[in-house]
């Protein structure tokens, strides 16, 4: 970034301050680089270390190595890990980033996702990012694809490229909080298309806002691995309570 763009970037903040992305309040100058509220920062649940080796759930008192879900479920994707659960304070900042416009959330949350699972990132050392896509026709009537949004802030950060054309959403899919758990597979049945020249890509990342039962990462896993890909893996905003 150069000297005038970031004379830009703080006039911009001066006239338009940057909001938090909880509570939809101006953030004072002092926590402009916090990027969210000391009172917020209470109404947010960050993923612990004990989550399970599949998913990224928290873990109950009971359960091992993996949660209830992922110990009955054979999942397609290879791994997968959030950076929060999905609290009240969290569904109310992503409600407004998905339906209200309030696409400037998506760098706050690339920063979290970065800090917060970034290691594990490397680890993985994925090729691209690919974001989970939306149908064309909603993604045109809303504007943008708030998981597109993410993975470009994300890929930013971590140095790795995006790509939001090897994979497409070719079903308009019932919204998956509308159906049970077991419905969602069905649902989604068919509704994903990968580019044949996705197969250069040995490892995948992708990346959504919302992970509940994981039968979108496994759809989407599902059709890029018939393609060729290795490995994928997910690496989701929030969490959260799944099936049990």
């Amino acid at each position: 970034m150069n000297i005038l763009e970031k004379f830009c970037g703080k006039a911009l903040d001066f006239i338009y301050p940057p909001a938090c992305p909880i509570c939809g309040i101006p953030l004072p100058a002092g926590l402009r680089q916090q990027g969210i509220c000391r009172e917020c920062v209470k109404k947010i649940v960050y993923i612990g270390d004990e989550s399970c080796l599949k998913c990224g759930k928290p873990l109950d008192v009971d359960d091992k190595e993996y949660c209830h879900d992922c110990a009955k479920t054979k999942h397609i994707f290879d791994r997968s890990a959030a950076v929060f659960s999905y609290s009240d304070g969290l569904k109310q900042s992503i409600y407004r980033f998905k339906y209200k416009g309030c696409r400037e959330y998506g760098k706050w949350y690339a920063t979290q996702m970065a800090d917060k699972l970034g290691m594990l990132i490397k680890i993985w050392s994925p090729d691209v990012i690919v974001p989970v896509p939306m149908y064309a026709k909603k993604q045109r009537a809303r504007g943008y694809n708030q998981a597109e949004i993410i993975a470009c802030e994300l890929g930013k950060i971590i140095h790795v490229t995006v790509n939001t054309q090897f994979l497409k959403r070719n079903k308009n899919t019932v919204p998956m909080k509308e159906i049970s758990g077991h419905d969602r597979s069905k649902n989604l049945e068919n509704a994903f298309i990968a580019d044949k020249n996705v197969v250069k890509y040995k490892k995948i990342l992708l990346v959504d806002d919302i992970y509940t039962t994981g039968a979108t990462l496994d759809a989407c896993a599902a059709v890029l691995k018939k393609y060729g890909v290795e490995k994928v893996y997910g690496a989701c905003l929030c969490i959260g309570r799944g099936m049990s």
